[in-house]
Parts: structure tokens; sequence; C-alpha cells
């Protein structure tokens, strides 16, 4: 499954229940765990699951942002764009090379997810046809992220908590950029607001079930919170998120798309309405507009530049044998 030659690709430890005991009791001291430490084989494959899914969804995520910088309205908005897509670029390098001390290549992640064998966000298969869906993108979309990342920074494996750190700060810039446009647009002209208000009302739901399932239908949720990959259940953050968002809502004057939304005084935060989990599970099985086009262009991305990835195999490699050489 993993390749060998890798950081932390060569793991035949016994998990006798010693074993299993012993590491629990590290995960439970707040112990960071090494890709050269023993770990159990369902926690390195849970890492590897999780981090590269991550790292896809920060490639795809440059796709509909992308689409935009030659569409961009004025040349700041260009100039932020384009720095946010360098930083996806950036997240997914991180994630990429954290995932690969755990013995698994980025040539494999890569042709697991074009083979449709590993999975990216769901988010980024609905499309983007005006300039409000990248201040929604921004504000929802990665304020969602914020959510779910915040707490990685304390993942109980160390080189993912690590890249965790950098990738934060950056998205929570990227959070107020797109608030910053929806909050410009929704004080402009009626067209303008009404742009707004329709980003508004398509990503909102899709950017609940970016949290993943109910925490009683998600099939990997428990164990993920004992090895404390997971700090927080899926239904804990998405309600932390609602109860964050909803009001920046109303502050710039936007309408959230819920009817069944209302503050409940008891519990000290928002009750909303049911999710469409048709529809996530649709779009995660390739159901979505865009997944398809996702895709083809990563697809044709990676194919077009194979010549880069030899080149720099080629250099390492010659660089190797000088050094062994001169020893």
């Amino acid at each position: 499954m993993y390749s060998q030659g890798l950081i932390g690709a060569d793991s035949h430890t016994e998990e006798t229940p010693e074993f299993l005991d012993a590491f629990q009791a590290r995960i439970d001291a707040e112990e960071k765990i090494e890709p050269n430490d023993p770990m159990p084989d369902g926690y390195r494959r849970t890492l590897v699951r999780q981090i590269g899914q991550h790292a896809h969804s920060e490639i795809v995520g440059m796709l509909p942002e992308g689409n935009w910088i030659t569409r961009a309205p004025t040349l700041k908005r260009k100039i932020a764009l384009i720095a946010k897509v360098q930083d996806e670029g950036g997240h997914g390098l991180y994630l990429y090379s954290a995932a690969e001390t755990l013995g698994v290549s980025r040539e494999q992640m890569t042709e697991e997810l074009l083979s449709g064998k590993a999975k990216y966000s769901s988010i980024f298969n609905y499309p983007t046809p005006t300039w409000a869906d990248i201040g929604a993108i921004g504000w929802l979309v990665d304020g969602a992220a914020i959510m779910n990342q915040i707490p990685l920074c304390r993942c109980s494996f160390g080189p993912y908590a690590r890249a965790m750190i950098r990738v934060c700060k950056e998205e929570s810039f990227h959070q107020r950029q797109g608030y910053e446009i929806m909050m410009q647009l929704a004080h402009g002209s009626k067209a303008q607001k009404d742009m707004a208000q329709d980003a508004l009302n398509r990503w909102w739901w899709p950017s609940l079930m970016m949290f993943g399932p109910h925490d009683a239908d998600s099939e990997h949720g428990d164990q993920s919170m004992a090895w404390k990959i997971k700090r927080f259940s899926n239904d804990a953050l998405r309600q932390k998120f609602i109860d964050a968002t909803v009001p920046q809502a109303e502050f710039i004057g936007l309408t959230m798309p819920d009817p069944d939304l209302k503050w409940n005084e008891e519990r000290s935060c928002y009750d909303h309405g049911p999710i469409d989990w048709d529809e996530f599970w649709r779009v995660v099985k390739g159901g979505g507009r865009m997944n398809r086009d996702r895709i083809t262009a990563r697809a044709k991305a990676w194919d077009d530049g194979a010549w880069v990835h030899e080149a720099a195999l080629a250099h390492a490699e010659k660089r190797a044998t000088r050094k062994v050489a001169a020893e």
C-alpha cells in the first residue's frame, strides 16, 4: 500500500494489546506522534486518507477561483485573488509533504484522486457563475475550513499539526478577504446586493455539508477523536460555524436561506433546518455539476507537468550519485 524507501513506510510493529495501550497512553498524554514512531496501521491509514483528501481539496480548490483571475473587477481584486490561489497551492504542497512522511508517494495519491478512489471536498463541485461566488467561497467555504482546521493545529500527528499552523493563518486572511467582497457587494447597488444574496443562497447549505455527516452517521469520527486526529465532532464544529456566521450575515444586511433558522435561548445557539444529505452523497459520489470538469482539469495539469516531475527526479538522483561518489 505504501511506497518503500519513504519515511515511515516500513512499519511491521506487532499490534499487541500492550502496544495499543501504550500508543493510546502517548495520545492521552498529548505527545506528538512523529513519522518514525511505531503506530497502529489504522492510525496511519486514517492519516493518509485524511491528509490526502485535505491536500487534494486545496489543489482542486484553486480551480474555481483561478477561473476568475482574468475576470476580477479591479486590479486590486486580481492581485488579491492571485495571491490567494498561490496560497492554496502552497497548502497542498505542505499537506502532500506531510502525507509522504507516512510512506505514501505523491504520485500514488494523485493517481487515486484521478481514478476516483480518493476524494476531495465536495464543495468544489459547485459552479461559480458570478464574482459574488468568489466572495462567498472566501467567507463561507474558507470560514468553514478554518473551523475544521484550527483544531488540527493540535492534531496528535506532528507533521500534520505543524503544517496546519501556517495554513490556518493564511486561511484566516482568505476568509476576511471573502467577507470584505460580500460586504462591498451588499452595500452596493441593488443588483450587486442581489448578486451577493444569490451567492449566499447557493453556498450556505454546501458549506454546512463541509463538516461531514451527522455524528451518528460518521464512519471514522469516534476513532479519529480517540486518536486525537480530530478534536471536535462534525456536529459541534458545524454548530460553531453557524453561530459565528449568522451575525456576520445580519451585519451586512444579507438574509440566511433557512426559514427554520432561529436563536435558541435555552441552548445559547442557533437551531437550523434539515440538511439535504441526499445531495451531499450525490455530489461526493460524482454527481455534482463540476465533478467531471474538476477531475479533467486536474488530470491535464498532472500530465502537462510530467516533464517537470521527471526533470526534478533526475536532478535529485544525479546529485545523490555525485554525493556518494564524493564520499
